[in-house]
């Protein structure tokens, strides 16, 4: 089987294709276990001729001769004419059928049958197209489809971005940019790396390279939040630039600027500056596989980093000056402070004020005055007015 296997397969969506007929076709990531993702594009009836096969090829794991032993996933089988309902319904039995197929054990997992399927074509770099005819539809997976897969409508329409500088790419999941070109991203990644698509070619793209066509991309980044989220270092990095910080795995900081560019602002105590967000963990987050190999990767470029960089918009892209996140940071500690020193000290006067309270000596009550005899002759009883004779 050799070394080479399947990490993990993540259904993107499908796209509806017009040429040579109208037909549809899976879009998967396959990432590999030397860290490289592939885009490959798959018709069900494929799918479907593949899982067939290995079956066939594992007769007790697919429960051909005991059905209790059977751990190969189920697939329906195609319709007769399959249309874009059905091919939109049967994308949460596919992300299923993708996850266990990757976990199954290595003999099946690994096997070569499978290896080859998802290897990248020909066709999935250079797909078929005619120029005469409409550009494919694309309908992506919503993040969250696996619990319910039937909120896709569509179709979704890709944004497209412009390189606003030559990128030449460093590995091979990457994809080189030339000023000017055209590509539609396919998803928008925290850490900066855009996965994008043009007609022949598709990879990473760090999202510095890119702005949209209809205006600069600063309206896409949320404001500043002063009060900023607890992260956890994950990866050292020493600062290259003046506005960057440098800092050791297991620093506690916080997160008050996420930007696009891959590159967050953020406070350590009272200093303030870029960070790769790659290399950050929110506290209390679990760890996964594919965050740890992500961070063997290196940060992205910054937008203030790329030299020849031309913009088509007139005007120009916002940005916020350090000096701006290190005095609003400063003001926002110190507003903390004040209204932390004011509630103390409120606290204590409280305190003291029921100390004080408490302290205080009690007033005695009042001895009523001793009643006269006539008062006593008048209103008292018998016995009483005898013992005053």
């Amino acid at each position: 089987m050799g070394d080479v296997f399947i990490r993990h397969i993540e259904l993107l969506g499908y796209e509806k294709r017009f040429f040579p007929s109208q037909h549809y076709v899976y879009m998967f990531l396959v990432k590999w276990n030397d860290l490289s993702e592939k885009v490959v594009y798959r018709r069900f009836t494929e799918i479907y001729e593949f899982h067939k096969a290995l079956k066939e090829m594992f007769p007790i794991e697919s429960g051909d001769i005991n059905v209790e032993n059977r751990i190969i996933p189920h697939l329906p089988a195609p319709k007769w004419f399959d249309g874009q309902r059905s091919t939109q319904n049967r994308q949460g039995t596919l992300t299923e059928y993708c996850y266990t197929l990757v976990n199954l054990p290595h003999k099946i997992s690994r096997c070569l049958h499978v290896v080859n399927f998802f290897k990248v074509r020909h066709d999935d770099m250079n797909p078929v197209t005619d120029s005469q005819t409409k550009k494919p539809e694309v309908f992506l997976l919503p993040k969250d489809a696996k619990k319910n897969p039937t909120d896709i409508t569509g179709p979704i329409v890709l944004q497209t971005y412009r390189a606003i500088a030559d990128y030449e790419k460093s590995s091979t999941s990457e994809m080189a940019l030339k000023a000017g070109d055209m590509v539609d991203v396919v998803e928008k990644s925290e850490s900066g790396w855009w996965f994008c698509q043009v007609k022949n070619k598709r990879g990473w793209v760090p999202a510095a390279y890119l702005e949209p066509m209809d205006g600069p991309d600063e309206s896409e980044e949320q404001e500043p939040n002063y009060a900023g989220e607890q992260y956890i270092v994950q990866k050292s990095y020493t600062a290259m630039e003046e506005d960057e910080l440098t800092l050791k795995e297991g620093d506690t900081i916080e997160v008050i600027h996420k930007l696009l560019d891959g590159w967050w602002v953020i406070r350590k105590d009272e200093t303030t500056g870029y960070y790769p967000s790659m290399y950050l963990q929110k506290a209390g987050e679990a760890n996964t596989s594919v965050k740890s190999e992500l961070r063997n990767r290196i940060a992205p470029p910054r937008r203030s980093t790329i030299r020849n960089a031309k913009s088509i918009h007139k005007q120009s892209r916002k940005l916020i000056s350090q000096e701006t996140y290190r005095r609003n940071s400063k003001k926002y500690i110190q507003s903390q402070r004040n209204m932390k020193e004011n509630l103390q000290n409120k606290a204590k006067v409280l305190i003291e004020k029921n100390e004080q309270e408490e302290n205080k000596p009690k007033a005695q009550p009042a001895v009523p005055p001793r009643p006269s005899k006539d008062l006593i002759l008048n209103r008292c009883t018998e016995s009483t007015r005898r013992k005053i004779l």
